[in-house]
């Protein structure tokens, strides 16, 4: 049976391809270079990246008729975000470009960066990520063979984007463990996410098995399944120094209250390793 990562890589290499057919790499590369320079991720002892989900196949629609993306973007920043993540994943999750160009905008004046949250497998998708405003971008090591993950990788940091490597379990972060990249030239960060993209079960007890394994040298951000302070105080003790938070922010009437509440936990808590930005 076809999991659903792996039925959302085939779509995304099928939008990949229709994209490059509508716009050449080369074109691309000229927008991307036009746009405005990515903006480092300023990083403290406990951070959040707060994410921007109109929906998602476990959790459905997040954004009601009255949804205002303005305004949630703006209560990120004024809750103290790190950054902002952004959905642009059509099919299940209701997202485009086009919401990660206007976030972008709309963060600049504010110096918050955006990350590109999609199923990505082709180095013209960061391209898009970076021309559209994007600061960084989301690669999910479980469905990216290692030429595909090294020359995403790669990709990303020629375009000077942050990246976040996500692992699902222990296999992938030795994958991770052995991967060569350059925190001179972009930052890097590593996930764990608790919900596994292939079944969407979620595990919040991944967290604390996974967490001897993480990378020493880069910041380590816990994903998905983080709903109160309780959940940040658990992850921060753990050595996460950052988490990234959408379903939970996106269902609170208050939600610069909310990013407020969970970075004061995260770093009342003692925070995570130091960052490294």
């Amino acid at each position: 049976m076809t999991s659903f990562l792996d039925r959302m890589a085939s779509l995304s290499r099928e939008r990949a391809r229709a994209a490059r057919n509508q716009e050449p790499i080369d074109a691309l590369t000229r927008r991307a270079e036009a746009a405005p320079d990515p903006l480092p991720l300023k990083l403290s002892s406990f951070d959040l990246i707060a994410e921007l989900k109109l929906r998602s196949p476990a959790a459905g629609g997040l954004a009601g008729s009255r949804f205002d993306a303005s305004h949630q973007l703006d209560a990120y920043v004024a809750g103290g975000a790190a950054a902002v993540s952004v959905l642009t994943e059509p099919e299940e999750f209701g997202g485009t470009l086009d919401h990660l160009a206007a976030a972008a905008a709309r963060l600049r004046p504010a110096a918050c960066p955006v990350m590109r949250k999609d199923f990505l497998v082709d180095p013209y998708q960061a391209v898009e990520a970076r021309a559209s405003g994007a600061s960084g971008i989301l690669l999910i090591a479980a469905m990216l063979g290692h030429p595909e993950l090294d020359e995403l990788v790669a990709a990303a940091q020629d375009l000077e984007l942050f990246i976040l490597l996500e692992a699902f379990d222990a296999d992938d972060l030795d994958r991770l463990a052995k991967l060569k990249f350059d925190t001179a030239r972009s930052q890097v960060l590593v996930g764990v996410n608790s919900r596994d993209l292939r079944t969407l079960a979620v595990d919040f007890e991944r967290f604390a098995e996974l967490a001897g394994q993480l990378r020493r040298d880069v910041p380590a951000v816990a994903e998905s399944g983080i709903e109160s302070r309780a959940d940040i105080e658990t992850v921060a003790g753990l050595g996460f120094g950052l988490a990234l938070v959408g379903s939970a922010l996106m269902r609170d009437a208050d939600a610069a209250g909310k990013v407020a509440e969970l970075i004061a936990a995260g770093r009342n808590a003692g925070g995570g390793r130091a960052a490294c930005s």
